[in-house]
C-alpha cells in the first residue's frame, strides 16, 4: 500500500522574494514547511545567485504552473562589460577580456537585435539535458558542449543606465530565457565582452515583489494564521484565460472529468479558458458549443 504524503491539502500561490544564495528548490521547501504543505512547487527556476519574485505553488495551484511559466517575466541585470566567463556570470572564471567600453548610444544602438524572435544558445553552465544530463554537471568536468540554439521571444530589452564598467539593463521575455546568455551575445556584439553581475526578477506572470514575503518572514510567521493569509487564491494563475462561469450541473459534470455546461458569453469555439462554481474554480478546457470539454479538474 503508497505511503500517503504527510501535510495539509492547502492550495494557492505564496510568493516569495528570494535572496541570493539559495536555489529555488530549496525554497520550495521551505515553504513546504513553513506552511505543513502537502504539495508544492515553483513556476520558473531562478539561479542560485539570483534574486525576486519566486512563485511558488501549492496543492492544486500546481495544475496551473504551466500558465505562469508560460508568462512574460522581467527582469533587471547588471552586466560587465570587459570580461566574458565561463558560466557567464560574476561566480564563473574569467576566460577572456576586452578593453572596448561602448558608450549608451552604443549599447542602445545594438539592443533591437535581441529583441522580438530570436534564437539564443544556453549557458555552458544550464540545466539543459545533454544526453539525458545535465549540461552544468558535465561542464563542472571541464567538457565544452555545443549547445543548440533555442527561440525565445523577447518583448524589450533596455538600457537603464551605464556607470564605469557596468551596463543595467532591465529584460522582458518569455518561457526559457536565460539573461546570462543576453549579457554573453550582447557583449559580444558590442566588442567588449559581458557577463552578469547582479539579476533580479522584478516580476512574473501577475506575481510582483509587493505580492510576496521574503525567506525571513516565512521563518517567522511558519506555522500561523497569519502566514496561511498570505497565500494568494489559486485563481491568480489563471489570470491569462478567460473565466467562464458553470451551472451547478455543469460544475458537477466537470468535477468528475466530464464536459459541463458554462455559461460563456465571450468565449469562442475552441478558446481555453477556466471555469468556476460560486467564484472557485473547477477545471481547465476546451469550450465547444456551450460546454467545457476539461483537461484539467481542481479539487477544492
Amino acid at each position: 500500500m503508497a505511503r500517503r504524503k504527510k501535510g495539509r491539502a492547502i492550495s494557492g500561490w505564496l510568493i516569495i522574494d528570494k535572496p541570493a544564495g539559495i536555489t529555488s528548490t530549496s525554497v520550495v521547501n521551505k515553504v513546504r514547511w513553513a506552511l505543513d504543505a502537502k504539495k508544492a512547487g515553483h513556476a520558473g527556476t531562478l539561479d542560485p545567485e539570483a534574486t525576486g519574485v519566486l512563485a511558488i505553488a501549492l496543492g492544486e495551484a500546481t495544475k496551473t504552473v504551466p500558465y505562469v511559466t508560460d508568462a512574460l517575466k522581467a527582469y533587471r541585470f547588471d552586466m560587465v562589460m570587459g570580461a566574458a566567463t565561463n558560466t557567464d556570470d560574476a561566480e564563473g572564471e574569467v576566460i577572456a577580456t576586452s578593453d572596448t567600453r561602448p558608450d549608451a548610444d552604443a549599447i542602445r544602438a545594438a539592443l533591437p537585435a535581441f529583441v522580438g524572435d530570436i534564437e539564443q544558445v544556453p549557458p555552458q553552465f544550464s540545466a539543459v539535458k545533454v544526453d539525458g544530463e545535465r549540461a552544468y554537471a558535465r561542464a563542472r568536468g571541464g567538457e565544452e558542449m555545443e549547445l543548440a540554439a533555442r527561440p525565445l521571444y523577447v518583448e524589450r530589452l533596455d538600457l537603464v543606465g551605464v556607470a564605469g564598467d557596468i551596463a543595467t539593463l532591465e529584460l522582458v521575455c518569455g518561457k526559457g530565457g536565460y539573461v546570462r546568455s543576453i549579457a554573453r551575445d550582447l557583449g559580444e556584439a558590442l566588442g567588449c565582452l559581458g557577463h552578469v553581475k547582479q539579476l533580479r526578477r522584478i516580476w512574473s506572470g501577475p506575481f510582483e515583489p509587493s505580492d510576496g514575503i521574503t525567506l525571513d518572514q516565512l521563518e517567522a510567521l511558519a506555522r500561523t494564521p497569519e502566514l496561511d493569509a498570505k497565500v494568494h487564491p489559486l485563481r491568480v494563475g489563471l489570470q491569462d484565460l478567460d473565466e467562464v462561469p458553470a451551472t451547478a450541473e455543469g460544475a458537477a459534470r466537470l468535477r468528475n472529468g466530464n464536459p459541463g455546461m458554462v455559461l460563456a458569453a465571450q468565449a469562442e469555439y475552441g478558446d481555453e479558458v477556466w471555469a468556476s462554481f460560486d467564484g472557485e474554480p473547477v477545471a481547465i478546457g476546451i469550450f465547444k458549443a456551450g460546454e467545457l470539454h476539461p483537461s484539467r479538474v481542481f479539487n477544492l
